[in-house]
């Protein structure tokens, strides 16, 4: 029986970056990823890099304001990280970080842009609310009909086909097994720690001190294996690329009052992510997981109406393709990050901004896994804020 001290459950951006980092602090890792490496969730979505607080946060109101603050404090060091991540990667990862707008249209959206500003500014981000004038000085391809703009120099995006197997080239060289094709079928507590079977054709079984979840839409599933309830919501999100033009937009975009993004990549083509959905297909009344969300051409058509409004020069580009994928979210909207309470030496990293933010976690997990303690307080996002979903289960 094969022995290990970490496995790592998923081979996204989370989990190839953890395997990394934890093998660089001197961790036996294995990961294993019942698909292709970055074949899901992390290399389908639409890349960006939210510095800002996004829509889905600044939504809810005064209420939850404090609650979400919680994320800046991440969102700033993950900002330095992504600066330097192509150095300590050694490779490109078509990272470009020139600068990113969330745009208000309407007086409501203004009211939400002051909204999250004050909250950034108490909180040490240092966006700036640009009026109107202000905003088409930089950035002259906006519509003329915008009200106002929050403005950060660093947000951007980076192509997410190449981050996550730049991570597992550089995991690889550090000495991580990494297993595609490879399923977790049984996981079980025993004194010594923790006794996993892995479905590759012969099943095997492997010894493992701990096990990371960084399974994303699929972590709650995974949990269940170990008898844990993970509060994890699957979302079917659908990105859209036009055909190719010379460069003209080299920002971040994205609307305070609906959930857009735009950006222009490095071959001259513009990525619309968010705004309105794809759709889960369903089996025996369930979402299947296992299959790709299903096109809604009225919400392509809907996604294009709203970023021609934007940015008006998008009305004349050709629509190439649109493709979906599956993320995953909690239910208050934090990360999970940490140690299962009541499962000793069960982790998990997932939810939240979780391409934005996958390094960050992959970092600030490994932290603890070798040490018992990170950098930086990640209390407020630890799985045992939902205790009540594990408590008999912990006691049984």
């Amino acid at each position: 029986m094969r022995k290990y001290d970490v496995l790592v459950i998923g081979g996204g951006l989370v989990g190839c970056a953890s395997a990394f980092y934890l093998a660089r602090r001197g961790a036996n890792v294995l990961l294993a990823e019942k698909n292709d490496i970055n074949s899901l969730a992390s290399g389908q979505n639409a890349g960006s890099l939210h510095f800002q607080l996004e829509h889905r946060l600044i939504q809810q109101g005064d209420a939850l304001a404090e609650q979400f603050s919680r994320i800046i404090a991440l969102n700033r060091m993950a900002v330095e990280q992504w600066t330097g991540l192509e150095a300590e990667l050694g490779e490109p990862v078509g990272l470009a970080m020139k600068g990113g707008f969330m745009v208000a249209m309407t007086s409501d959206e203004v009211a939400l842009l002051k909204n999250k500003h004050s909250l950034e500014q108490s909180c040490g981000m240092d966006t700036q609310l640009l009026t109107a004038e202000e905003t088409l000085q930089i950035a002259p391809y906006l519509n003329k009909k915008i009200l106002a703009a929050a403005y950060l120099p660093q947000e951007g995006h980076a192509n997410p086909r190449l981050v996550t197997p730049a991570y597992a080239r550089a995991a690889a060289k550090q000495g991580v097994t990494l297993q595609s094709h490879c399923e977790v079928t049984y996981i079980s507590r025993n004194r010594k720690g923790w006794q996993v079977r892995l479905g590759t054709g012969e099943k095997e079984e492997i010894e493992v001190d701990m096990i990371l979840n960084a399974a994303g839409a699929w972590a709650g599933q995974s949990a269940l294996l170990a008898g844990i309830h993970l509060p994890v919501l699957p979302l079917a999100l659908m990105m859209s690329v036009t055909e190719a033009t010379p460069p003209f937009l080299p920002h971040l975009l994205q609307r305070a009052g609906a959930e857009l993004s735009l950006k222009q990549v490095n071959a001259g083509n513009i990525l619309i992510g968010g705004g309105w959905a794809a759709r889960f297909k369903y089996n025996h009344g369930q979402p299947d997981l296992a299959r790709r969300p299903a096109i809604i051409m009225e919400n392509v058509v809907q996604n294009l109406i709203l970023a021609a409004e934007l940015v008006p020069e998008v009305a004349r580009l050709h629509l190439l393709r649109c493709w979906t994928g599956i993320v995953g979210v909690i239910d208050d909207q934090l990360p999970l990050l940490g140690e299962v309470p009541g499962f000793p030496g069960y982790y998990v990293a997932t939810g939240g901004s979780g391409f934005t933010l996958g390094p960050l976690y992959a970092r600030l997990i490994s932290e603890l896994m070798t040490t018992g303690g990170t950098s930086h307080d990640i209390s407020p996002y630890n799985p045992g804020r939902f205790g009540q979903h594990n408590s008999s289960v912990a006691k049984a």
